[in-house]
C-alpha cells in the first residue's frame, strides 16, 4: 500500500507518520508484509536510488551535503556534525530515519518539492533495515549470476530446468497454468518465432499426424536448421546495431554496408557461437591472421551514422562517432544507459564520466577522421561477389596483356635506353607537352582519360597505334566499371599509435580535460590479465564468467523475443533504475547455461521454446488477465501482436508471392510517392524497383535512415542503438494493413488461390482460413463470410469500374479469364481474413 502527499508538506508528514503508526500496529497488514529479513539489493537498495541517489549518489557534481547513500562506507561515516546517516542496529541514533520520519519540512528527506515521498511501507522497510544491523549489498544485476539448483524434477516429460524455476514461482503465487496448446496453434507459433513465416499446410498436416513424443522436438529442430532462420534472427540485432543503408542527416548519403548484413545471417544460420560472434563483430579485425569475414563482421561498429552536412568539423563529427560506439557497445553488452555518463557522472549507476570516456578510449584508435559524409570512408573492405571476383580476374589479365602490348609497340615506336621512358626518345621530342607527361608513364599506369588522348592524336598517322591504345583504355574502361560495382564496408582497423583520449567537459569535442587510457568500469569484472588493452580485449572482458552483466542481457532479449517482453522488462537498463527481473533466478540460470554451453545461441532458443512455459495455451480467464495483464507471471503463453516487418512477411507467403533469395543489396517494394522527395527537400527520389525484388522478406528493403520504409510501423529508426521497440495499436495500423499497396495485392492473389481451392463457396472460404490462421472454419465464421462474399459480388457487379481499379494492386499478373466482380469480392474476403486478429496476432 502506498500513501503520498496530496496537499500540503506538513499533510504529506502527517500521513505517513499515521500510515506508519498503522502499519507497525497492523492494521495495514504490517506482520505479513514484513514477515522475513529486509533484504538490501532487493528492498532498501530500489527505494534509496528512486528517491535519495539523484541528490546523495554517484554523481558528485550534483551530490548534496558530501553524503554518499550508494556506498556503505558514505552512510556510515560520520559528518562534520558527528551525525552518521545510518547506524547500524541503533534507528533512533541514524540521521537517514529521523530526516524520513520528520515532521519539519525544512528538514524532512526526501525534500518536499522533489515529489518523491516515500510510502508508509517504505519507511518501515528502511526503519527495519537499520534495526537489523544495516546489513549491505550490491544491485542484483551486478553480482555474477550463479545457477541455482531447480526445485523437483527437471527430466520429467514436458519438463525442463526453465518449468521447474517457473513452476515452484506458481506454487507461491497459488497460480494455476494454462494446458498445453493445441498442435496447430504451437506449430504457427514456433515457426513465426524462430523463422518469421508461418507453417505450410503440408507442414502442420506432418505434424500433426507425428504421434511420437518427440513430434514436437523435431519440428523445432528442423526450424532452427532452416536458412529462414537467420533472417528471423537477426532483425532485432540489425536494430540494436543500428544498421541502415544510409547515413543519415540531411544529406543521407547511400552506403553498402548490406554484405555486413548479410554476414548476420549467415553467422546465426552457422549457429557462430555468441563470444565469436561478439569478438568478431568488436574486434575481428585484430585477431591473429584475421580472416576477410572477420575483417568484414567489424562494420558492426561503423553502423553509426555519418554526417556530411556543410559547416561541420571533422573533429566534432569523429568524436560523435565515437559516442555511438561506446554507447552502443554498452546497451548491446552490458544493458547499461552510459549516455547518461557522457556529460556527468552517473545520478543512480556506478558509472563515472571518467569511465565512459574510458571505454570509449578502445574505440578512439581508427583511422577515422570525420571529414565528408563519404559513406564508404576508410577504413573499407571491398566485398565482391563470386561474378565480380571472376570478372575482375579475367579483367586484370587483359590488362596485363594490353599494357605489355602497348610497352612491346612503344619501345620500337619510341626507341631509347632501358633507363629512359617513351617520352625521353628523339622521337617524341615534338610532342605536346601533356602528351610527353602521358608517355612518361608505364602503359600500366596510364588512366582511360589519358589512353583516349593518347589514341586520338595518332588515329590518323599511325592507326595501329592507336588501336592497340583504344582496346588496352577499352579494358581499362571494363576493369574499372567492375572494380567501382564492388560494395565496398566500412570495417575497424586501428592506427599504430594510440591517439589520447580526454574527458570532455560536457562532451564537448573542443573541451579537453584529463587524460584517461582505456579501460572497463570498475566493479563490474576485473579485466582479464592477459588481454590486450583494446578491442580484443575489450570482447574477452566482456565475456568472462565473472563479468556479471553480457549473458543476463543477451538471454533476456530472448526471453523478450519470445514472450513479448523479458525476464526484466527494461531490456535497456539492467542499472539501479531498472526492473528487478520477475523470475531472478530463471534469468541466472539460463545465464550461466548459455555461458556453460558454450554461448549457443540455438541451445538458449530451443531450450526456451521447448519449455512446458513456451508451449502453454495462451486462453486466458477474465479474473486471470486482471491479476496479470503483460503474462508477466508466466502462467499461460505469449500472445502479442506480430511485428510489422513480420506481418508483411506472413501476407506474402500466404499469398505465394514470397521470394526467398537470400542476401544482396537492398531492394524498394512499393511505397507511397514523394515520401523521400519531401524528406530530402527533393535530393533523393524513390525508384520502386519491379519484378522479385517486390516479394523479397523484409529484411532486405532499403532502408533510409531519415526516413523508415512506409510500410512499418513501431520499429527501431535505426539511427541509434535500439533493443526494444515499442508496440502501439493506432487506427493508421489499420489503415495500412487494409489498403497498402503490397496487403492489396497479397489479398488479390490469395483470393485467385482460394478460388482454384474448391468448387463451393462454403469450400473455399474453408481452404482461406485453415490456409491463412492454420486451423478448421468455425460454421459462423463460414457463414459471415459466405454472407460478405455475397454483398461484395453483388456491389462490385453493380459497380465493375471499381473492381477493376480494385484489381490493378501491384504488379504480379491476374488472370483474366476469372469474372473482375467475382474476383474483386473474394479479394476483400481474403483482406478480411488477413486482417483478423487472430491473423495479425502470434499466439
Amino acid at each position: 500500500m502506498t500513501l503520498r502527499a496530496s496537499v500540503t508538506p506538513k499533510s504529506s508528514v502527517w500521513w505517513r507518520r499515521w500510515t506508519i503508526a498503522l502499519v507497525a500496529g497492523g492494521c495495514l497488514g504490517g506482520p505479513e508484509l514484513f514477515a522475513e529479513p529486509v533484504r538490501f539489493s532487493r528492498d532498501v537498495l530500489p527505494i534509496l536510488s528512486d528517491h535519495c541517489f539523484a541528490c546523495h549518489g554517484p554523481d558528485e557534481g550534483s551530490r548534496k551535503a558530501k553524503l554518499r547513500l550508494d556506498l556503505r562506507e558514505g552512510a556510515l561515516t560520520p559528518a562534520k556534525s558527528g551525525q552518521r546517516a545510518v547506524v547500524p542496529g541503533e534507528v533512533n541514533a541514524s540521521e537517514l530515519i529521523r530526516r524520513i520520519v520528520t515532521q519539519d519540512p525544512d528538514d524532512v528527506m526526501p525534500p518536499p518539492e522533489s515529489h518523491k515521498a516515500l510510502s508508509a511501507v517504505q519507511v518501515e522497510t528502511l526503519r527495519r533495515w537499520v534495526a537489523e544491523g544495516a546489513p549491505w549489498g550490491r544491485h542484483w544485476a551486478f553480482e555474477a549470476p550463479r545457477r541455482p539448483v531447480p526445485p523437483g524434477s527437471a527430466a520429467a516429460p514436458g519438463n525442463n530446468a526453465i518449468d521447474a524455476l517457473v513452476r515452484a514461482h506458481w506454487d507461491r503465487e497459488q497460480l494455476t497454468p494454462a494446458p498445453e496448446a493445441d498442435r496447430a496453434t504451437l506449430l504457427r507459433r514456433v515457426s513465426l518465432d524462430l523463422t518469421g513465416l508461418p507453417p505450410t499446410p503440408a507442414e502442420l498436416a506432418a505434424f500433426e499426424q507425428d504421434r511420437s513424443p518427440q513430434a514436437y522436438e523435431r519440428q523445432v529442430d528442423r526450424l532452427l536448421a532452416s536458412p529462414r532462420y537467420g533472417e528471423r534472427m537477426s532483425w532485432e540485432w540489425l536494430e540494436a546495431a543500428r544498421y541502415a543503408d544510409s547515413n543519415g542527416y540531411q544529406g543521407d548519403s547511400e552506403r553498402t554496408m548490406w554484405p555486413w548484413r548479410d554476414w548476420v545471417v549467415g553467422a546465426l544460420n552457422a549457429n557462430l557461437t555468441f563470444d565469436q560472434f561478439t569478438t568478431w563483430q568488436l574486434a575481428g579485425d585484430l585477431l591473429p591472421g584475421a580472416t576477410p569475414e572477420q575483417r568484414l563482421a567489424t562494420g558492426f561498429v561503423r553502423n553509426h551514422m555519418i554526417n556530411g552536412e556543410g559547416g561541420r568539423i571533422p573533429e566534432e563529427n569523429r568524436i560523435d562517432y565515437l559516442f555511438d560506439q561506446a554507447e552502443t557497445t554498452a546497451t548491446v553488452w552490458l544493458g547499461a544507459t552510459f549516455n547518461c555518463t557522457r556529460c556527468h557522472d552517473h545520478k543512480y549507476d556506478p558509472y563515472t564520466q571518467r569511465d565512459y570516456f574510458s571505454l570509449l578510449a578502445f574505440f578512439n584508435r581508427t583511422a577515422v577522421d570525420g571529414s565528408g559524409g563519404d559513406p564508404q570512408s576508410k577504413p573499407n573492405l571491398e566485398w565482391p561477389s563470386p561474378d565480380q571476383t571472376e570478372r575482375r580476374k579475367r579483367l586484370d589479365d587483359a590488362w596485363t596483356r594490353t599494357a605489355a602490348a602497348t610497352r612491346e609497340l612503344e619501345r620500337t615506336k619510341f626507341p631509347r635506353s632501358d633507363a629512359n621512358t617513351a617520352a625521353d626518345s628523339e622521337a617524341a621530342k615534338d610532342l605536346p607537352k601533356e602528351l610527353l607527361e602521358f608517355l612518361r608513364q608505364d602503359p600500366n599506369q596510364r588512366d582511360a582519360g589519358r589512353l583516349e588522348k593518347l589514341a586520338a592524336h595518332w588515329k590518323d598517322s599511325d592507326p595501329n597505334y592507336a588501336q592497340v591504345l583504344t582496346e588496352q583504355r577499352q579494358v581499362r574502361l571494363d576493369r574499372d566499371a567492375v572494380v567501382r560495382s564492388i560494395p565496398r564496408v566500412m570495417v575497424m582497423e586501428d592506427v599504430p599509435t594510440p591517439r589520447d583520449t580526454f574527458v570532455l567537459s560536457r562532451g564537448a569535442y573542443d573541451k579537453p580535460g584529463a587524460r584517461v587510457d582505456a579501460a572497463v568500469p570498475p566493479g563490474l569484472a576485473p579485466f582479464p590479465s592477459q588481454a590486450p588493452t583494446n578491442r580484443w580485449g575489450l570482447a574477452q572482458w566482456l565475456l568472462t564468467p565473472e563479468q556479471p552483466l553480457t549473458a543476463r542481457v543477451v538471454v533476456n532479449r530472448a526471453w523478450q523475443s519470445f514472450f513479448g517482453i523479458g525476464l526484466v522488462k527494461t531490456a535497456e537498463d539492467f542499472g539501479l533504475q531498472g526492473e528487478r527481473p520477475k523470475y531472478p533466478d530463471l534469468l541466472d540460470w539460463l545465464a550461466v547455461e548459455f555461458q556453460e554451453s558454450g554461448w549457443d545461441l540455438k541451445h538458449l532458443h530451443r531450450l526456451i521454446v521447448t519449455s512446458a512455459t513456451y508451449r502453454q495455451s495462451s486462453q486466458v480467464t477474465r479474473e486471470a488477465f486482471e491479476r496479470d495483464p503483460e503474462n508477466r507471471l508466466l502462467a499461460r503463453g505469449p500472445r502479442f501482436r506480430m511485428p510489422s516487418w513480420m506481418i508483411r512477411d506472413v501476407a506474402l507467403s500466404l499469398s505465394g508471392l514470397l521470394v526467398e533469395r537470400a542476401g544482396g543489396p537492398p531492394v524498394k517494394p512499393y511505397q507511397p510517392p514523394g515520401i523521400w522527395e519531401e524528406a530530402t527537400f527533393g535530393n533523393k527520389r524513390y525508384e520502386q524497383d519491379h519484378g522479385e525484388a517486390l516479394y523479397r522478406r523484409s529484411l532486405y528493403v532499403f532502408w533510409r535512415r531519415i526516413v523508415a520504409p512506409t510500410m512499418f510501423f513501431d520499429v527501431a529508426s535505426r539511427q541509434t542503438c535500439t533493443v526494444k521497440t515499442p508496440r502501439t495499436n493506432v487506427p493508421l495500423h489499420a489503415l495500412l494493413t487494409l489498403n497498402d499497396v503490397t496487403y492489396l495485392e497479397a489479398a488479390r492473389v490469395l483470393a485467385e488461390r482460394t478460388m482454384e481451392s474448391g468448387t463451393s463457396d462454403e469450400a473455399r472460404i474453408r481452404w482461406l482460413v485453415r490456409e491463412v490462421l492454420g486451423r478448421e472454419a468455425h460454421s459462423e465464421e463460414v457463414n459471415r463470410l459466405t454472407s460478405a462474399l455475397a454483398r461484395h459480388q453483388q456491389a462490385f457487379a453493380a459497380a465493375p469500374a471499381s473492381a477493376r481499379e480494385l484489381l490493378q494492386a501491384g504488379e504480379a499478373p491476374r488472370r483474366t479469364t476469372v469474372d473482375p466482380a467475382t474476383h474483386a469480392a473474394w479479394t476483400l474476403v481474403s483482406t478480411t481474413v488477413l486482417n483478423l486478429d487472430e491473423a495479425l496476432t502470434k499466439e
